[in-house]
């Protein structure tokens, strides 16, 4: 016979430990009052960020017929930077030439100036083709990364819902002990509530890593003004342009009298030059019009997640700052792999799939905890519809008004102002809201969706009619292929609520 001691260690041993129920009932309280706290904020974020993954893709599909090439030559580089510069006018503080890559086969020339932001594409010979203007990409990610306030309290903000969505995920996990041991146990077909709990804890489960590393690098990027700040004090008596040397390359000194143009060629010839094997991904320019200018080439290293060398010329084209990927300590190859690590940035087009899918099902984790919290509520002979209504609002409403900008900027083209989408968004979120003080929960959700749904089919066959959207830049037919896959998607899943109402 064996004894009992046998037979207990004989049984599968919990991952940790017991916890107490006091504790868990605890860190439930707290892992509740904290989503609710945050909860618009960390969906609004992981839904626009599922959506800013896909940034290049999207920038393509504003250009359906935008030149593509695989390579540009240093004189063409300098044809277009020299053409664009004479669009731009006087005033041009900085300059910026993004280099072909395969995720977006562009020539493309940014300046910003006293005159604005403005933004040229050029073909293989350097000739300026088009506008490079992508209002609804930068709509969408700069949603994402500052919530379109002013950029530093705006990436504060963004920094703190990182840091409660990191918070929610650790005390999610403490409040229930079981989850790992219960990762493959789904209630189905019974209480919708018990369903949606499940659904909501096998997700923070199955993608537990991922949901750690978007919400870690989105804080990091987030608290960069904040954590050079405390640097600064700790280390520097307040001076945070110490901490900022320690990873920028110093500038030439302020000379403001009028200067001839960089001679982009020849140090790109350099740039090849000194990383051999390296290609080149971008050219950054600091008052490129004045004898006080600074150029650094960027030069992407392969087979390397933060692969950047980093190469600043004067104005005369001497080398006076380099930075080599292969010189990157540990704290350097962590610096330079957040933001990739933040945006699915690398391995291609197959990681940000991946990502964009991922990224949804945190969506559906930040939506779902919110809608466990008010039926458990309503389970409890505590209803709140009036909060329902809201919540179902801020759901569904977000998706119609992601829609109607894109519709916006369809009708509208490339060179709509930022505006336009920014205000058809907060428009149609503020109508959402508005509705939601007299429309009952469940149908708000499906006219939401319905109407959503629909726009979408709209955005891609507008899209279609209005950009030559099949005869252009294949990414763009796959773009409109999805859309209008999630929009009838929606609207299916808006008719057959109403039916399965209509049959109860």
């Amino acid at each position: 016979m064996t004894t009992r001691t046998e037979r207990v260690a004989g049984k599968r041993q919990p991952i940790w430990p017991k916890v107490p129920a006091d504790f868990v009932r605890a860190v439930l309280k707290g892992h509740s009052a904290l989503g609710l706290a945050f909860a618009a904020a960390i969906y609004l974020v992981c839904l626009s960020g599922s959506i800013a993954v896909f940034a290049r893709e999207f920038q393509r599909w504003e250009h359906p017929a935008a030149p593509r090439i695989e390579a540009a030559a240093p004189g063409a580089v300098q044809t277009a930077f020299t053409g664009a510069m004479a669009q731009a006018g006087n005033g041009v503080e900085h300059a910026y030439v993004t280099l072909p890559s395969p995720e977006l086969p562009w020539l493309l020339i940014t300046t910003e100036g006293k005159a604005g932001e403005h933004a040229w594409i050029a073909d293989g010979q350097g000739r300026i083709a088009e506008s490079g203007a992508s209002p609804w990409t930068e709509f969408v990610t700069h949603l994402h990364i500052n919530l379109h306030l002013p950029q530093t309290w705006g990436m504060f903000l963004v920094g703190l819902t990182g840091v409660a969505l990191l918070s929610s995920l650790i005390s999610g996990l403490l409040a229930h002990p079981r989850v790992f041991r219960d990762a493959f146990h789904l209630r189905l077909g019974g209480s919708r509530r018990l369903q949606e709990a499940d659904l909501h804890n096998r997700l923070g489960v199955w993608a537990l890593p991922f949901h750690v590393i978007v919400s870690l690098t989105g804080a990091l990027l987030g608290l960069t003004t904040l954590i050079v700040g405390v640097l600064g004090l700790a280390v520097f008596q307040g001076d945070v342009n110490k901490v900022y040397a320690l990873f920028l390359p110093p500038l030439p000194k302020d000379d403001p009298r009028p200067a001839p143009l960089p001679d982009l060629a020849a140090m790109l010839r350099q740039a090849a030059v000194r990383s051999p094997g390296a290609t080149p991904a971008y050219i950054l320019m600091q008052h490129p019009a004045e004898y006080g200018q600074a150029t650094q080439v960027g030069l992407r290293q392969p087979n390397r997640l933060a692969g950047t060398d980093a190469l600043t010329f004067d104005r005369e084209g001497k080398l006076f700052h380099a930075s080599y990927a292969r010189d990157n300590n540990l704290g350097k190859d962590i610096l330079g792999s957040i933001g990739s690590l933040h945006f699915g940035w690398f391995g291609g087009g197959v990681v940000r799939v991946v990502y964009g899918l991922l990224g949804l099902g945190l969506t559906y984790l930040a939506a779902s905890g919110v809608t466990i919290w008010l039926a458990r509520r309503r389970d409890k002979g505590r209803p709140a519809p009036g909060w329902e209504r809201v919540w179902t609002s801020v759901v569904w409403g977000q998706p119609l008004a992601f829609a109607v900008a894109a519709l916006g900027v369809v009708i509208a083209g490339a060179g709509a102002p930022l505006s336009l989408p920014l205000s058809l968004w907060g428009g149609a979120t503020l109508l959402a809201l508005a509705v939601s003080g007299f429309v009952e929960a469940k149908a708000l959700s499906r006219a939401c969706r319905a109407i959503g749904g629909a726009t979408l089919v709209l955005v891609a066959l507008g899209h279609v009619a209005l950009r030559g959207g099949l005869a252009g830049d294949p990414v763009a037919v796959i773009v409109n292929v999805v859309l209008l896959l999630l929009g009838a998607g929606l609207v299916a899943s808006a008719l057959r609520g109403r039916m399965v109402r209509s049959a109860a």
